[in-house]
Protein backbone atom coordinates (compact mmCIF):
# COMPACT_ATOMS: atom_id res chain seq x y z
CA UNK A 1 0.00 0.00 0.00
CA UNK A 2 1.32 3.74 -0.67
CA UNK A 3 0.13 5.98 1.32
CA UNK A 4 -0.19 9.30 1.09
CA UNK A 5 -1.73 10.09 4.60
CA UNK A 6 -1.49 13.72 6.45
CA UNK A 7 -0.30 11.36 9.31
CA UNK A 8 0.53 9.53 10.50
CA UNK A 9 2.29 8.95 7.57
CA UNK A 10 4.63 7.25 5.36
CA UNK A 11 8.21 6.15 7.30
CA UNK A 12 11.59 6.15 5.94
CA UNK A 13 12.37 2.98 4.24
CA UNK A 14 15.40 3.04 6.20
CA UNK A 15 13.63 2.79 9.75
CA UNK A 16 12.56 -0.71 8.79
CA UNK A 17 16.54 -1.58 9.25
CA UNK A 18 16.91 1.12 12.28
CA UNK A 19 13.76 -0.80 13.95
CA UNK A 20 15.91 -3.95 13.86
CA UNK A 21 19.10 -2.33 14.87
CA UNK A 22 17.56 -1.03 17.86
CA UNK A 23 16.74 -4.37 18.80
CA UNK A 24 19.93 -6.24 18.30
CA UNK A 25 21.52 -3.26 19.95
CA UNK A 26 19.12 -3.87 23.03
CA UNK A 27 18.12 0.13 23.12
CA UNK A 28 14.01 -1.08 23.73
CA UNK A 29 15.44 -1.81 27.38
CA UNK A 30 18.24 0.47 27.87
CA UNK A 31 18.05 3.16 30.64
CA UNK A 32 17.31 6.85 29.78
CA UNK A 33 19.90 7.47 32.48
CA UNK A 34 22.96 5.48 30.38
CA UNK A 35 25.87 6.05 28.65
CA UNK A 36 24.08 4.92 25.73
CA UNK A 37 21.08 6.74 25.75
CA UNK A 38 23.26 10.28 26.34
CA UNK A 39 25.18 9.54 23.41
CA UNK A 40 22.40 8.76 20.64
CA UNK A 41 20.46 11.45 22.53
CA UNK A 42 23.32 14.23 22.08
CA UNK A 43 24.13 13.06 18.34
CA UNK A 44 20.32 13.61 17.62
CA UNK A 45 20.10 17.00 19.02
CA UNK A 46 23.37 17.54 17.28
CA UNK A 47 21.71 17.08 13.93
CA UNK A 48 18.54 18.31 14.65
CA UNK A 49 20.12 21.81 15.23
CA UNK A 50 22.65 20.96 11.66
CA UNK A 51 20.09 19.60 9.59
CA UNK A 52 17.06 22.27 10.27
CA UNK A 53 19.15 25.09 10.54
CA UNK A 54 18.25 25.76 14.47
CA UNK A 55 20.26 28.52 15.73
CA UNK A 56 22.23 26.81 18.83
CA UNK A 57 20.75 29.42 21.16
CA UNK A 58 17.69 27.50 20.93
CA UNK A 59 16.77 24.78 23.39
CA UNK A 60 15.33 21.17 21.91
CA UNK A 61 13.27 19.51 24.52
CA UNK A 62 11.60 16.12 23.51
CA UNK A 63 7.82 16.06 24.26
CA UNK A 64 6.01 13.00 23.77
CA UNK A 65 3.29 14.97 20.85
CA UNK A 66 2.58 18.24 19.79
CA UNK A 67 -0.85 18.23 21.94
CA UNK A 68 1.73 18.27 25.04
CA UNK A 69 3.31 20.87 24.08
CA UNK A 70 -0.06 22.61 24.09
CA UNK A 71 -0.17 22.43 27.51
CA UNK A 72 3.30 23.22 28.41
CA UNK A 73 3.24 26.50 26.98
CA UNK A 74 0.15 27.55 28.03
CA UNK A 75 1.16 26.31 31.89
CA UNK A 76 5.05 27.58 31.72
CA UNK A 77 5.55 30.48 29.85
CA UNK A 78 1.95 32.34 29.60
CA UNK A 79 0.80 34.26 33.31
CA UNK A 80 -2.42 35.33 31.65
CA UNK A 81 -2.48 36.79 28.20
CA UNK A 82 -2.41 35.20 24.99
CA UNK A 83 -3.97 34.93 21.80
CA UNK A 84 -4.30 32.14 19.28
CA UNK A 85 -5.20 32.26 15.35
CA UNK A 86 -7.28 29.19 13.60
CA UNK A 87 -9.01 28.59 10.45
CA UNK A 88 -9.00 24.84 10.90
CA UNK A 89 -9.83 22.19 13.68
CA UNK A 90 -6.00 22.01 15.11
CA UNK A 91 -5.51 25.32 15.62
CA UNK A 92 -8.96 26.02 17.52
CA UNK A 93 -7.84 22.86 19.66
CA UNK A 94 -4.67 24.26 21.03
CA UNK A 95 -6.87 27.46 21.62
CA UNK A 96 -9.35 25.51 23.78
CA UNK A 97 -6.26 23.71 25.63
CA UNK A 98 -4.92 27.19 26.39
CA UNK A 99 -8.81 28.94 27.39
CA UNK A 100 -8.84 25.70 30.08
CA UNK A 101 -5.38 26.57 31.11
CA UNK A 102 -5.46 30.51 31.56
CA UNK A 103 -9.51 31.85 30.96
CA UNK A 104 -8.16 35.29 29.78
CA UNK A 105 -6.88 33.24 26.37
CA UNK A 106 -8.75 34.44 23.41
CA UNK A 107 -9.11 33.09 20.00
CA UNK A 108 -10.01 34.64 16.72
CA UNK A 109 -11.18 32.38 14.11
CA UNK A 110 -9.95 33.71 10.34
CA UNK A 111 -10.95 32.63 7.07
CA UNK A 112 -9.37 29.99 5.43
CA UNK A 113 -9.52 31.10 2.18
CA UNK A 114 -7.56 34.74 3.81
CA UNK A 115 -4.52 35.95 5.22
CA UNK A 116 -4.64 36.71 8.49
CA UNK A 117 -5.46 40.81 8.70
CA UNK A 118 -3.81 41.62 12.33
CA UNK A 119 -6.00 44.91 12.28
CA UNK A 120 -9.25 43.44 12.02
CA UNK A 121 -8.90 42.76 15.54
CA UNK A 122 -9.17 44.33 19.01
CA UNK A 123 -5.87 42.71 20.39
CA UNK A 124 -4.53 43.84 23.75
CA UNK A 125 -1.46 45.42 23.46
CA UNK A 126 -0.01 43.73 26.66
CA UNK A 127 -0.87 40.80 25.07
CA UNK A 128 2.29 38.15 25.91
CA UNK A 129 1.98 35.53 23.58
CA UNK A 130 0.71 35.15 20.13
CA UNK A 131 -0.03 31.91 18.29
CA UNK A 132 -0.17 30.28 14.91
CA UNK A 133 -0.43 27.43 13.22
CA UNK A 134 1.78 27.85 10.55
CA UNK A 135 0.43 24.51 8.82
CA UNK A 136 -3.22 23.76 9.39
CA UNK A 137 -3.54 20.27 8.81
CA UNK A 138 -6.78 20.05 8.67
CA UNK A 139 -7.41 22.73 6.06
CA UNK A 140 -4.62 22.79 4.23
CA UNK A 141 -3.27 25.93 4.59
CA UNK A 142 -0.29 27.99 5.53
CA UNK A 143 0.59 31.46 7.46
CA UNK A 144 3.14 33.22 5.29
CA UNK A 145 5.87 35.60 6.42
CA UNK A 146 4.22 38.79 6.20
CA UNK A 147 1.82 37.91 8.85
CA UNK A 148 4.67 36.90 10.99
CA UNK A 149 6.03 40.33 10.30
CA UNK A 150 3.01 42.14 10.77
CA UNK A 151 2.66 40.71 13.97
CA UNK A 152 6.37 41.10 15.17
CA UNK A 153 6.07 44.90 14.39
CA UNK A 154 2.82 45.54 16.39
CA UNK A 155 3.81 43.25 19.39
CA UNK A 156 7.10 43.65 19.65
CA UNK A 157 7.69 42.71 23.04
CA UNK A 158 4.55 39.62 22.86
CA UNK A 159 6.46 36.25 22.41
CA UNK A 160 5.81 34.53 18.81
CA UNK A 161 4.88 30.43 18.99
CA UNK A 162 4.02 28.57 15.97
CA UNK A 163 2.43 24.60 15.74
CA UNK A 164 4.73 23.39 13.06
CA UNK A 165 3.53 19.65 12.93
CA UNK A 166 2.50 18.91 9.51
CA UNK A 167 5.66 20.95 7.99
CA UNK A 168 8.57 21.18 10.31
CA UNK A 169 11.42 18.81 8.68
CA UNK A 170 9.39 19.17 5.18
CA UNK A 171 10.35 23.02 4.49
CA UNK A 172 12.42 25.47 6.07
CA UNK A 173 11.82 27.23 8.99
CA UNK A 174 13.61 30.64 10.44
CA UNK A 175 13.68 29.85 14.03
CA UNK A 176 15.28 33.28 14.39
CA UNK A 177 11.82 34.40 13.83
CA UNK A 178 9.85 32.44 16.46
CA UNK A 179 9.99 32.11 20.04
CA UNK A 180 8.48 28.70 20.43
CA UNK A 181 7.98 26.30 17.62
CA UNK A 182 6.69 22.49 18.07
CA UNK A 183 6.18 19.43 15.98
CA UNK A 184 5.67 15.92 15.93
CA UNK A 185 7.86 13.44 14.12
CA UNK A 186 4.48 11.48 11.96
CA UNK A 187 4.91 13.47 9.52
CA UNK A 188 7.71 14.89 7.35
CA UNK A 189 10.04 13.46 9.53
CA UNK A 190 8.72 9.97 8.24
CA UNK A 191 8.50 8.41 11.65
CA UNK A 192 5.84 6.68 14.19
CA UNK A 193 4.22 8.61 16.17
CA UNK A 194 5.01 8.83 19.44
CA UNK A 195 7.97 11.69 19.95
CA UNK A 196 7.44 15.53 19.88
CA UNK A 197 9.80 18.12 19.73
CA UNK A 198 9.64 21.93 21.56
CA UNK A 199 12.27 24.14 20.15
CA UNK A 200 12.20 27.59 22.21
CA UNK A 201 14.46 31.23 21.93
CA UNK A 202 16.78 32.55 24.72
CA UNK A 203 13.79 34.85 24.88
CA UNK A 204 11.08 32.34 25.76
CA UNK A 205 13.62 30.59 27.97
CA UNK A 206 13.57 34.19 30.42
CA UNK A 207 9.85 34.06 30.35
CA UNK A 208 9.93 30.68 31.59
CA UNK A 209 11.84 31.88 34.12
CA UNK A 210 9.99 34.80 34.74
CA UNK A 211 7.18 32.41 35.60
CA UNK A 212 8.87 29.78 37.35
CA UNK A 213 7.20 26.57 37.06
CA UNK A 214 9.28 23.81 38.15
CA UNK A 215 6.92 21.39 40.31
CA UNK A 216 4.76 19.61 37.39
CA UNK A 217 5.50 16.59 35.66
CA UNK A 218 6.21 18.07 32.18
CA UNK A 219 7.73 21.24 33.48
CA UNK A 220 9.34 23.68 31.34
CA UNK A 221 12.28 24.50 33.49
CA UNK A 222 13.12 21.19 34.45
CA UNK A 223 13.06 19.41 31.06
CA UNK A 224 15.17 22.45 30.06
CA UNK A 225 18.01 21.56 33.14
CA UNK A 226 17.51 17.82 31.64
CA UNK A 227 18.08 18.50 28.21
CA UNK A 228 21.69 19.98 29.01
CA UNK A 229 22.68 16.64 29.76
CA UNK A 230 21.00 15.09 26.81
CA UNK A 231 18.75 13.69 29.28
CA UNK A 232 14.76 14.24 29.89
CA UNK A 233 13.46 14.99 32.97
CA UNK A 234 10.72 11.58 32.54
CA UNK A 235 11.07 8.23 31.43
CA UNK A 236 11.18 9.26 27.49
CA UNK A 237 10.29 7.19 24.27
CA UNK A 238 13.63 5.93 24.23
CA UNK A 239 13.34 4.20 20.84
CA UNK A 240 11.79 7.40 19.02
CA UNK A 241 14.38 9.31 20.22
CA UNK A 242 17.11 6.41 18.59
CA UNK A 243 14.84 6.43 15.20
CA UNK A 244 14.72 10.39 15.21
CA UNK A 245 18.84 10.17 15.71
CA UNK A 246 19.19 7.56 12.96
CA UNK A 247 16.71 9.69 10.21
CA UNK A 248 18.30 12.86 11.20
CA UNK A 249 21.35 11.04 9.98
CA UNK A 250 20.58 10.45 6.47
CA UNK A 251 17.85 12.75 5.08
CA UNK A 252 19.08 16.29 3.50
CA UNK A 253 19.55 19.63 5.10
CA UNK A 254 16.67 21.77 5.24
CA UNK A 255 17.06 23.80 2.26
CA UNK A 256 17.53 21.09 0.16
CA UNK A 257 14.68 19.25 1.27
CA UNK A 258 12.41 22.44 1.38
CA UNK A 259 13.10 23.33 -2.42
CA UNK A 260 11.96 20.08 -3.23
CA UNK A 261 8.77 20.03 -1.42
CA UNK A 262 7.69 23.88 -2.90
CA UNK A 263 8.46 21.95 -6.40
CA UNK A 264 6.13 19.55 -5.62
CA UNK A 265 3.30 21.79 -4.44
CA UNK A 266 3.49 23.72 -7.38
CA UNK A 267 3.05 20.92 -9.67
CA UNK A 268 -0.02 19.44 -7.22
CA UNK A 269 -1.48 22.61 -7.55
CA UNK A 270 -1.11 22.94 -11.26
CA UNK A 271 -2.51 19.22 -11.76
CA UNK A 272 -5.40 18.86 -9.63
CA UNK A 273 -7.54 21.45 -11.42
CA UNK A 274 -7.37 19.34 -14.15
CA UNK A 275 -9.23 16.34 -12.95
CA UNK A 276 -12.89 16.32 -13.99
CA UNK A 277 -15.35 16.69 -10.92
CA UNK A 278 -12.14 17.65 -8.63
CA UNK A 279 -10.93 21.39 -7.61
CA UNK A 280 -8.56 23.20 -5.26
CA UNK A 281 -10.02 23.50 -1.96
CA UNK A 282 -7.71 26.20 -1.10
CA UNK A 283 -8.17 28.57 -3.63
CA UNK A 284 -5.72 31.25 -2.53
CA UNK A 285 -2.54 30.77 -4.09
CA UNK A 286 -0.87 32.95 -1.03
CA UNK A 287 -2.10 30.99 1.81
CA UNK A 288 -2.08 26.72 0.68
CA UNK A 289 0.13 24.76 2.19
CA UNK A 290 2.97 23.05 1.03
CA UNK A 291 3.07 19.85 2.34
CA UNK A 292 -0.66 18.96 2.85
CA UNK A 293 -2.82 19.23 -0.29
CA UNK A 294 -6.28 19.69 0.24
CA UNK A 295 -8.88 18.49 -2.92
CA UNK A 296 -12.55 18.86 -2.82
CA UNK A 297 -15.86 17.31 -4.71
CA UNK A 298 -18.87 15.70 -3.63
CA UNK A 299 -19.09 13.74 -0.45
CA UNK A 300 -20.15 10.87 -3.70
CA UNK A 301 -17.24 11.58 -5.68
CA UNK A 302 -14.62 11.83 -2.37
CA UNK A 303 -16.04 8.38 -0.93
CA UNK A 304 -15.59 6.70 -4.12
CA UNK A 305 -12.12 7.65 -5.08
CA UNK A 306 -10.42 6.97 -1.88
CA UNK A 307 -12.44 3.26 -2.23
CA UNK A 308 -10.98 3.12 -5.58
CA UNK A 309 -7.71 4.34 -4.78
CA UNK A 310 -7.50 1.34 -1.96
CA UNK A 311 -8.50 -1.06 -4.11
CA UNK A 312 -5.36 -0.05 -6.57
CA UNK A 313 -2.87 0.10 -3.65
CA UNK A 314 -3.06 3.64 -3.03
CA UNK A 315 -4.27 5.61 0.61
CA UNK A 316 -5.39 8.98 0.17
CA UNK A 317 -5.60 10.95 3.63
CA UNK A 318 -9.42 11.43 4.82
CA UNK A 319 -10.63 15.02 5.38
CA UNK A 320 -10.90 16.29 8.72
CA UNK A 321 -13.50 17.81 11.04
CA UNK A 322 -16.26 19.70 9.02
CA UNK A 323 -14.30 18.80 5.57
CA UNK A 324 -14.36 15.33 6.29
CA UNK A 325 -17.19 14.01 3.76
CA UNK A 326 -15.95 16.61 1.03
CA UNK A 327 -11.99 16.82 0.76
CA UNK A 328 -9.46 14.21 0.78
CA UNK A 329 -5.98 15.53 1.51
CA UNK A 330 -2.86 14.13 -0.45
CA UNK A 331 0.34 14.23 1.78
CA UNK A 332 3.22 15.78 0.23
CA UNK A 333 6.42 14.51 2.73
CA UNK A 334 9.49 13.78 2.40
CA UNK A 335 9.58 10.16 2.87
CA UNK A 336 7.42 10.12 -0.09
CA UNK A 337 9.24 9.37 -3.19
CA UNK A 338 9.44 11.19 -6.69
CA UNK A 339 7.89 7.41 -8.20
CA UNK A 340 5.22 7.40 -5.65
CA UNK A 341 3.94 11.05 -6.62
CA UNK A 342 3.80 10.01 -10.47
CA UNK A 343 2.10 6.47 -9.53
CA UNK A 344 -0.86 8.40 -7.94
CA UNK A 345 -0.74 11.09 -10.63
CA UNK A 346 -1.38 8.62 -12.96
CA UNK A 347 -3.96 7.12 -11.00
CA UNK A 348 -6.17 10.10 -10.41
CA UNK A 349 -5.60 10.92 -14.34
CA UNK A 350 -7.14 7.40 -14.94
CA UNK A 351 -9.79 7.65 -13.40
CA UNK A 352 -13.27 7.24 -15.28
Amino acid sequence: MITFNVGPSKLYPEVKQYLQDAYDQDILSISHRSKAFDTFSKKCLELLHEKLDIPIDHTIIYTGSATESWEIISQDVVKSKSVHFFNGEFGKKWFEYAKYINPLTVGYKFDEQQAIALGDYDIDPETELLNFTLNETSTGTKVGKATIDAAKLKFPNALIAIDTTSCIAGIHIDFREFDIVFGSVQKCFGLPAGTGLLILSPKAMEKAEEKGIRGRYNSLLKMAEYIKSYQTSYTPNVLGIYLLSRVMEIVNPIAFTSNRIIKQARDWYAFIPQLDGFHLHINNNEVRSDTVITVGSTEENVSKIKLVAKAAGIELGSGYGPLKNSTFRIANFPAISETEIATLKVFLTSLP
